[in-house]
């Protein structure tokens, strides 16, 4: 599988998003946010984390509006796979590849902790290395984390099976406790925890670790 992580200014989890994909055995390449293609044979993007452009404007709104995400966009488009983590996902409900917005946390401050994640659906690649109903260890670190969507989204999400991962005990406001939701062709996740920071025993748990090791065998070549 090759991957592509995204690199834009003030991206500060990108290379430890590539070494979770490298060490379940893809093939990684580093992508800065003024080119305008992606790699050729590309199977899946990653949007890491950080604080895009500062996060001024709006979180994500900038990064998303720069060159290589017109190409993210067109991958996604064409069946490709993609996942944003944290400002990853931000930065995919601003292209449109996701619905929703992430607001202001609603205690107004940044949180830095692992919290428990209740997976919502294996029906995906992404989740496939899950079981419904398990509940895993994942850190977060972001102050713009409340997941918004209008009640006809949300119904439209609920029914679709379309959300990935729910808090266990809401840490930000998020409606309905969701911490990921899918696409429509269920091949683009965004999730506002780190799955990266959870797959090295020497970080302090491994939860994270199915995630990639299912995307190697979930994910079909382009």
């Amino acid at each position: 599988m090759k991957a592509a992580v995204i690199v834009f200014p003030g991206s500060n989890c990108d290379r430890d998003l590539a070494v979770a994909f490298e060490r379940a055995g893809a093939d990684v390449s580093m992508v800065w946010h003024k080119e305008t293609d992606l790699p050729a044979g590309t199977d899946i993007v990653g949007v890491p984390g950080g604080f895009s452009y500062g996060d001024y404007l709006r979180t994500g709104a900038i990064a998303a509006q720069s060159p290589i995400c017109r190409s993210v966009v067109k991958h996604a488009e064409a069946g490709g796979y993609a996942m944003g983590v944290c400002n990853g996902f931000q930065i995919l409900t601003e292209t449109g590849l996701l619905p929703g917005a992430l607001r202001r946390n609603a205690g107004l401050k940044y949180i830095c902790r692992t919290v428990g994640l209740n997976v919502a659906t294996e029906d995906s690649v992404f989740t496939a290395g899950y079981k419904k109903g398990d509940e895993i260890q994942i850190p977060i670190a972001h102050h713009d984390g409340n997941y918004f969507a209008d009640d006809e989204t949300l119904a439209r999400l609920k029914g679709d099976d379309r959300i990935a991962f729910t808090y266990s005990d809401n840490p930000n406001g998020s409606v309905a406790d969701i911490a990921g939701v899918l696409s429509a062709n269920r091949r683009v996740l965004g999730m506002m925890p780190h799955p990266e920071r959870a797959a090295d025993a020497g970080h302090g748990g491994v939860d994270g670790t199915a995630m990639f090791s299912a995307l190697i065998d979930q994910v079909v070549p382009a």
